[in-house]
């Protein structure tokens, strides 16, 4: 697939070997032994696997196919934070996947499927490493395809901040900043309008954010600030949440 830099790989070979591992096992079997691996050949099969997922065979990803069909091993990927000397490699393979979009949308929460709501656990982790690559995998899989995210959002909308209000208020510093980040880059996504005028229509969710301005960190502070300003900037505010803005 890769041969070396000055040895660029013979197109139709490289494509029967892909169109091969896309129909046989050798895919699950490395996911499934990573941890008998060693470190540079658990990088090398991060690599195989991004370059699989983004080769097409007459307009169509094998690959991404594959994957669809076999969801267990998609799952798996995002467990893989709960080995940490594993995780970094999980995760890299976990954003390649959240590249397509169709992968994106079996990864969100469904009726069927509820794992992606493990991620929230793993970015509480106390490794930083695996906090942090976890958090990425988060972010990737709610800002990459917008309008799949906004169609979720709006059917699992309590769910979803039940669960993320968990991580805006958390007593890691760094979760707590990149989380409230995040919730403003997400309510100020044109795509995602409808899911902000219900969020800042809600006299708590404002509680919650004036609480955080209070932080002790000023960072903290900036970042509450600009979910905050939402809320004010609002022509039409709900009636509590008006009375909880005039009594402060």
């Amino acid at each position: 697939l890769y041969r070396q830099p000055a040895n660029p790989p013979t197109p139709a070979p490289a494509a029967a070997l892909a169109r091969e591992l896309s129909h046989t096992a050798p895919l699950r079997l490395l996911h499934t032994h990573l941890r008998l691996l060693d470190f540079e050949c658990r990088k090398d099969v991060s690599q195989v696997f991004s370059n699989l997922l983004r080769r097409q065979q007459h307009g169509e990803h094998e690959t991404v196919r594959w994957l669809e069909e076999n969801r267990d091993v998609l799952f798996a990927l995002l467990r893989g934070y709960e080995t940490p000397q594993l995780a970094l490699n999980y995760g890299i393979m976990l954003r390649e996947c959240a590249r397509h979009e169709r992968l994106a949308q079996v990864l969100l929460p469904s009726a069927e499927h509820q794992e992606f709501y493990e991620l929230f656990m793993y970015v509480e982790s106390p490794y930083f490493d695996v906090a942090s690559d976890a958090f990425a995998s988060l972010k990737d899989l709610l800002t990459k395809h917008k309008p799949v995210v906004a169609a979720f959002l709006a059917q699992h909308y309590e769910a979803f901040f039940q669960h993320y209000h968990k991580l805006v208020c958390s007593d890691n510093y760094v979760t707590k900043r990149q989380s409230l980040k995040l919730l403003g880059e997400l309510l100020l996504d044109r795509t995602n309008f409808a899911i902000m005028t219900r969020y800042i229509a809600c006299a708590d969710n404002l509680k919650m954010v004036m609480v955080l301005l209070r932080d002790r960190s000023s960072s903290i502070q900036f970042e509450a600030f600009h979910v905050f300003k939402i809320f004010v900037a609002n022509p039409h505010k709900e009636g509590r949440v008006r009375n909880v803005l005039l009594r402060n």
